[in-house]
């Protein structure tokens, strides 16, 4: 029983974890620098 209690928060703190971590860094679009891009010319 004790592993299955474990087992469940360790479940739980991972998909916390992870929805944090998601928010955080996220899906946000990032827009392009073309000073860095390789072979584009900035005018």
């Amino acid at each position: 029983m004790i592993l299955v209690i474990a087992l469940i928060a360790l479940s739980i703190w991972g998909i916390v974890a992870t929805v944090i971590e998601l928010r955080r860094d996220g899906y946000r679009p990032v827009s392009t620098d073309w000073s860095r891009v390789a072979g584009h010319e900035t005018r």
